[in-house]
């Protein structure tokens, strides 16, 4: 029995020393929670502002909303802002049919023969997006990294960009080596772990990587300063740990009512949403 107990003590040991996100206090997060984030800029698909796209990203800095979006890059190592890795959901070729592949598989030039959705709106370059920004509203940064790309080139592609930007921002991502790639190359920004319960949101494709990623077993890896999750699943057990014993700032994504933001208040700090405007407007609650 002794010997049991102390299995199951080593195993929590190991289990919290895992999920242990950073422990430093970076001045810029409470600059960085103080608004709340326009997921993908203020969007309307059907419209002439779709996702992604630089009038909706206008439109979020005019209202003074932070803005979370989407990098990845082009076959010839250009970084643009879309979300999806296949096309088909948003772009769309000159005969409005939505477009095969993925963004990975075009060149820049071929990418801009398409347009977003019913819109005449191309798919926006990283740099473009970062100078329409300008540094006046708080950026969230996600890059989209696939488990074939090794060399994890967006992080560096994004990366010389960023390093001209003087605007307030952070990265996160899903991919647990992109956010060990800012903590080893560049420490001194802010990095996040994007997580969701994948094995509950996509049971036919179960896994013990998507059970670990879920669980944030890989915070030891890459001790991130923010743990962004899906809002539906509040109460993951590592996520509750990150945010109430280690004190690991919590970001919720992706808030789509007031009354789903109301409930996010308690047990978040930081806001990504879409689909409707907050009736605070874009300051976050106190």
């Amino acid at each position: 029995m002794q010997i049991l107990i102390w299995i199951i003590l080593l195993a929590a040991a190991c289990y919290l020393i895992a999920i242990l996100p950073s422990l430093r206090r970076c001045p810029d997060m409470e600059r960085l929670r103080a608004v709340r984030y326009a997921h993908r800029g203020l969007f309307d698909n059907s419209g002439d502002a779709p996702e992604n796209s630089m009038r909706a990203f206008r439109r979020a800095v005019e209202a003074g909303y932070g803005i979370e979006l989407d990098v990845q890059l082009t076959s010839d190592g250009v970084p643009v802002v879309f979300h999806d890795f296949l096309l088909a959901r948003v772009a769309r070729d000159a005969d409005s049919r939505p477009v095969s592949g993925k963004v990975c598989d075009y060149t820049l030039a071929q990418l801009q023969e398409f347009h977003l959705m019913n819109s005449a709106k191309r798919i926006p370059v990283f740099a473009d997006v970062l100078g329409l920004i300008g540094g006046r509203v708080p950026m969230i940064m996600e890059l989209k990294i696939e488990n074939s790309d090794r060399r994890l080139a967006v992080c560096t592609a994004a990366d010389a960009l960023l390093q001209h930007y003087s605007g307030l921002y952070c990265m996160e991502s899903f991919n647990p080596r992109g956010v060990q790639w800012y903590r080893r190359m560049r420490p001194q920004i802010i990095r996040g772990q994007l997580s969701d319960e994948f094995n509950r949101e996509d049971p036919s494709h179960r896994s013990l990587l998507n059970f670990a990623c879920a669980n944030l077993l890989f915070n030891f890896l890459t001790r991130p300063d923010f743990i962004a999750y899906n809002v539906s699943y509040p109460h993951n057990p590592s996520r509750m740990l990150c945010r109430n014993l280690y004190h690991c700032t919590a970001v919720a994504w992706t808030i789509r009512s007031d009354q789903q933001m109301a409930e996010a208040e308690k047990q978040f700090d930081l806001f990504i949403f879409d689909s409707f405007v907050p009736a605070g407007g874009p300051a976050a609650a106190a």
